[in-house]
């Protein structure tokens, strides 16, 4: 990415400056620059013990256990829902972690707010999501295989820092729709602001 489109994005984003920031996670579809640097950079509880190595081992125990799914929100969606989100929509080639051409768009806006000003310093998780459809084993394969592309895809093509992002697979173990496992809805990316590249990042780092 140029130096240029970094400059026109910074600028179509610092609209967002004026418009009061959420104070809650939302799982409303980002689809704008604006809604993207809102859900981002909006004001919630941070959970110190909260990691991407808990959170990984939660679904990975709940497939090997087979759990029932239940009605309400998994304990790994309430966990997710304190931290500051994005839930995006990218779509990927059926049962395969190429991301199809038009969701380069969805991304460039993602990376755009990434290298805004007021995100350039925090860390983030790509979360990849399936529904009920399929194996939970391979359902938890495939999300994890398709979280890592996008995190390639931000590095690669946008230039954002790999020391800012994870990707994490979380499978159908936090569904958005408990009621409806099978609905497409459920099919989504998130992305999660888990802190600065300080201190407060640094529980959320892989374990060398």
């Amino acid at each position: 990415m140029t130096r240029f489109t970094r400059l026109v994005g910074g600028l179509a984003l610092a609209a967002a400056l004026a418009a009061p920031l959420a104070t809650s996670a939302s799982a409303q579809t980002a689809d704008n620059n604006q809604q993207i640097l809102q859900g981002l950079s909006s004001v919630t509880n941070d959970d110190p013990s909260l990691t991407v190595e808990l959170l990984r081992k939660m679904a990975q125990d709940a497939v090997a256990q087979n759990q029932p799914l239940g009605l309400n929100k998994s304990a790994i969606a309430q966990k997710l829902d304190k931290l500051a989100q994005i839930t995006v929509q990218i779509q990927f080639a059926l049962n395969s972690s190429i991301i199809r051409p038009e969701s380069y768009g969805t991304l460039g806006s993602i990376a755009d707010a990434m290298h805004h000003p007021i995100l350039w310093n925090y860390k983030f998780v790509v979360v990849g999501n399936t529904d009920a459809t399929g194996t939970r084993a391979y359902n938890l394969k495939l999300s994890q295989e398709r979280a890592d592309a996008i995190v390639q895809a931000l590095v690669t093509l946008f230039r954002v820092s790999p020391d800012r992002l994870q990707a994490l697979g979380l499978g159908q173990e936090a569904l958005q729709v408990p009621g409806k496992p099978d609905d497409p809805i459920n099919r989504r990316v998130q992305i999660f602001n888990i802190g600065t590249m300080g201190p407060m990042g640094k529980a959320w780092m892989n374990p060398q």
